[in-house]
């Protein structure tokens, strides 16, 4: 459940004590009251001519971040905005103060899943405030349906007793129809108004959409899906660190005995929010009760872990990074000293061809004959000489037979 609050850094920053006119030992309350009477006298909705006004509206409420926050606070004190600068801490947009076209585009990243924070209409705060809305009935256990107009609200009065009180309160507001909607709690003023206390806008799950407030006597969490939505935005890789960095405590985690203020506010942008709220006693529901805290438990561990667990996945990535730059390296490397020994290797192969081609010119050169000469008789006298003559000479016999031709 989200406090009131919430936008963007200003360009120049003012102490936030200094903006909301407090002291630094102010309680909550204190500040609670003027950041709603500056809220209201800076709102767009009442300032549609005096851009100033606007930038004053969002300095008030960025201050209100900070102060209205214990541990925020608690920074800032020790150690100025750089304790408690967050990506989380983005700026709401003021559909009333959007022309057509400005709205579509919100309309549009609204559809494609960018959060786009919206306040809550000046009007609605100011009937509030000074006590003259309709609140309608919503018995413990009952549930009703109704469609409420964009930048307005529906309100309704939840009573309990004191055994309900102690068993835990839950209000759920569903929408079938996936409208965009916020669940609101106002806390009765000593004027006899109501001041808006707690927000929770609609989130998707699965079909439909929907926002609960529980009060169950332990720390309850929200989730603001814009932290991660920004953080996947600057650098997927680490969305998956900070999707528990978006998770908030609920500054109400109990309901005194008597009569409660919550609202439905529509917070679509060209249509009717269609809805059903229903307010339950946690008595009937122990079993789930104790499996949410144990679930709240488990999920503050992990977040825990997982800080600590991004240091390390830092750490492994990085030396991922300088291994994997030296293997290109080293591949580089032996690609190169196996290029130039293949090319070594092939000279001595171009080397023997240039030799051979220059000896078979040479021999071409010869004379005519000598190459008959090789073949003839030797001069030297050798063996081979004398047996080509023998058999020379065998040929040249005669072979006629005196004898014969005598006879």
């Amino acid at each position: 459940m989200a406090k009131i609050g919430g936008s963007s850094t200003p360009a120049v920053r003012r102490d936030p004590y200094e903006v909301l006119s407090v002291s630094r030992d102010s309680s909550d309350q204190e500040i609670k009251t003027a950041y709603r009477k500056l809220a209201l006298k800076y709102h767009p909705d009442k300032n549609v001519s005096n851009p100033e006004a606007s930038e004053l509206f969002k300095e008030v409420a960025y201050s209100y971040t900070i102060l209205s926050d214990p541990e925020k606070r608690r920074q800032y004190d020790i150690a100025g905005f750089e304790a408690v600068e967050t990506e989380g801490m983005d700026m709401e947009i003021d559909l009333s103060s959007l022309g057509t076209v400005n709205t579509m585009f919100a309309a549009l990243f609204s559809k494609l899943g960018v959060p786009i924070k919206t306040t809550i209409s000046a009007a609605v705060l100011e009937e509030a405030l000074n006590g003259t809305v309709t609140i309608r009935p919503l018995p413990l256990g009952a549930s009703v349906s109704g469609k409420v107009e964009k930048q307005c609200a529906h309100f309704f009065g939840v009573t309990i007793n004191e055994q309900q009180a102690q068993a835990g309160i839950v209000v759920r507001v569903t929408s079938g129809s996936q409208s965009k909607f916020k669940l609101l709690y106002f806390e009765q003023e000593a004027s006899g108004g109501y001041g808006l206390a707690l927000q929770e806008d609609s989130e998707k799950t699965g079909k439909s959409t929907s926002a609960g407030m529980y009060f169950l006597h332990f720390q309850v969490y929200r989730m603001d899906s814009t932290v991660n939505a920004l953080a996947m935005a600057k650098d997927p890789e680490a969305a998956f660190f900070k999707r528990l960095e978006g998770l908030q405590p609920c500054e109400v985690s109990e309901l005194k005995a008597g009569t409660h203020i919550f609202a439905v506010y529509g917070d679509n942008f060209f249509k009717t929010a269609t809805y059903t709220i229903e307010a339950l006693c946690a008595k009937t529901f122990e079993d789930t009760t104790e499996k949410l805290k144990e679930i709240e438990a488990q999920i503050l561990t992990k977040r825990n872990e997982l800080r600590q667990f991004e240091t390390e996945y830092r750490k492994a990535l990085a030396h991922f990074q300088e291994v994997t730059n030296r293997y290109n390296q080293e591949k580089q490397s032996v690609d190169e000293l196996l290029k130039q020994r293949d090319n070594i290797q092939s000279s001595f192969t171009m080397v023997r061809t240039l030799s051979n081609n220059v000896t078979g010119s040479s021999n071409s050169s010869k004379h005519p004959g000598e190459e008959f000469k090789t073949e003839s008789p030797a001069e030297d006298g050798s063996s081979d000489g004398k047996d080509k003559s023998a058999k020379k000479k065998w040929f040249n016999l005669n072979l006629k037979s005196p004898d014969k031709k005598a006879g």
